[in-house]
């Protein structure tokens, strides 16, 4: 469930899909790509080069015995030779610049994807003042960039007791009741402030009991709940960089969008007053 309050039809409207959004951010991230293939066009006249001068060799010994300038000959077979040395360094030189360029941008257009997600999931959660619709986007982020199957987002009660859930996917009703923080799956993260992940197992087998991951919430240094992932889809055998990432993004965004999207509401969507932002800088 999640907190109720009046939202306008604007911020409740279905944002775009994020992977569309990735994608279009990526489109400007192209250029490396037509450096590789500057490259592998150089290679290729390389190796044409090679065979004509092979093919040419080749012709010239073929008449060497006819012929009677067999020292120009002879002489015009060295320098081929010498030519064929020069042309074949040069191709595994660049063969070999070839492969380290293309592996640098690989990893460049990695880490541009990586960004990408970490950005597009920012701006999702804090770009609403609707507690329903910062929850739906927090749900998003979960399933198309973590690829979290089965999931609960729990806020901590007023007298610090019990964990409340607030959204879910994929969870039976059973699971759904508040749980004593104590004796909670999640306390060790809770009280640590720190993501506790199991590495060990594949994460799309996860239980209740053993759930793949327990990301705490927090507002400045207080933990105020937890996004406990019992599950991961089943295509998804383990966490990446970008996983562990996002789970760090959650934990100092997706409270601190939760509670002032929920006060905002509560204040009847009226910003503060002007005194609320004076001597800021003190």
């Amino acid at each position: 469930m999640s907190h109720s309050g009046r939202s306008s039809s604007h911020s409740d409207s279905p944002p775009q899909d994020l992977k569309r959004e990735r994608d279009e951010l990526l489109q400007s991230l192209g250029r490396g790509t037509r450096l590789t293939e500057e490259f592998l066009a150089e290679v290729e006249e390389l190796r044409r080069r090679m065979a004509v001068l092979e093919n040419e060799n080749a012709r010239l010994r073929a008449t060497i015995q006819a012929d009677h300038a067999i020292r120009d000959l002879l002489d015009k077979i060295e320098s081929l030779e010498v030519e064929k040395r020069e042309l074949l360094s040069k191709f595994k030189q660049a063969e070999a610049d070839s492969s380290v360029v293309s592996s640098r941008i690989h990893e460049m257009e990695s880490e541009f994807a990586n960004l990408a997600n970490l950005f597009v999931a920012s701006n999702q959660m804090h770009s609403s003042l609707s507690p329903r619709t910062v929850t739906r986007r927090i749900k998003e982020v979960l399933a198309q960039l973590v690829g979290a199957e089965r999931y609960g987002i729990y806020l901590v009660s007023h007298d610090g007791a019990e964990l409340v859930p607030i959204a879910s996917e994929g969870l039976p009703a059973a699971e759904l009741a508040p749980q004593p923080l104590a004796s909670s799956v999640a306390r060790e993260a809770f009280d640590s402030g720190a993501a506790q992940v199991d590495e060990e197992r594949d994460p799309s087998t996860g239980t209740a009991q053993h759930p793949a991951a327990v990301i705490p919430l927090a507002i400045d240094d207080r933990t105020v709940g937890v996004i406990v992932i019992v599950s991961t889809l089943e295509q998804k055998r383990s966490f990446e960089t970008i996983d562990f990432q996002l789970f760090k993004l959650l934990g100092q965004h997706a409270a601190a969008a939760l509670v002032s999207a929920s006060y905002y509401v509560q204040a009847g969507r009226q910003l503060p007053g002007l005194e609320a932002f004076l001597d800021l800088s003190v």
